[in-house]
């Protein structure tokens, strides 16, 4: 089994698929804007994940600020393609945090272990795994992303 190289981003820890400071050199050159990684997610429930990229400005022609590159299941030969990925606004981010460093799960099957615990569902649902050394449950915190950061969700108050 390969081991995914992690990213510390904004005390956040990621997994990448791809190479993402050569998509950002690549991509920021081709479009003339700045282009950031924002995370690695899978989006609409497909089950492939998605490395996001985000920028400022809509894409002049496809209006989309948040685009990402997923391998295709469809293909039989290994091929990545670019999608819209727009929709990351919609979902929640459950995290744990060990030290200083949150962690999330990327996808339905994926846990995430850390030396705290880990956390599992990606997004459709949140499995928590306590420390088996009797220390409990990590801390736990809701993010969404607004405007290529992520930020702590704040749920709305009943009234």
């Amino acid at each position: 089994m390969n081991k995914l190289p992690t990213l510390v981003l904004y005390n956040i820890n990621h997994r990448p698929r791809l190479d993402v400071f050569k998509v950002i050199e690549v991509y920021s050159q081709k479009d003339g804007v700045p282009i950031n990684y924002l995370c690695s997610t899978e989006l609409e429930h497909d089950n492939a994940i998605v490395d996001i990229f985000y920028r400022a400005t809509p894409h002049p022609e496809f209006k989309n600020r948040y685009f990402g590159f997923s391998k295709d299941t469809l293909s039989e030969t290994p091929r990545l393609v670019i999608r819209s990925a727009d929709s990351v606004e919609n979902y929640k981010f459950d995290m744990i945090k060990c030290g200083k460093i949150w962690h999330y799960s990327q996808a339905r099957h994926d846990c995430s272990m850390t030396d705290c615990g880990g956390i599992d569902g990606g997004r459709r649902y949140t499995r928590i795994i306590g420390n088996a050394v009797g220390v409990g449950l990590p801390q736990f915190k809701t993010f969404v992303v607004r405007d290529g950061v992520f930020v702590e969700h704040q749920p709305l108050e009943k009234n």
